[in-house]
């Protein structure tokens, strides 16, 4: 039986955690970031987790996380 591969894009996006869950970086933080206040940026840091309807998605692009 041949590996599966790993879609690389998804690979870039996405880290699984011990649950099964997939962390994902926030959106909207990459330009045009002097109109948007320090605590909006500050609070699109942290990891939020892909939705409950993709995760069965993620984990076939991902099949070895």
């Amino acid at each position: 039986m041949p590996k599966l591969k790993t879609n690389r894009g998804a690979a870039k996006r996405f880290r699984s955690n011990g649950k099964g869950k997939f962390k994902r970086a926030q959106s909207h933080r990459r330009h045009i970031l002097t109109k948007k206040t320090t605590k909006r940026k500050r609070h699109l840091r942290a990891d939020a987790h892909i939705a409950e309807a993709d995760v069965k998605s993620a984990k076939k692009l991902l099949p070895y996380a």
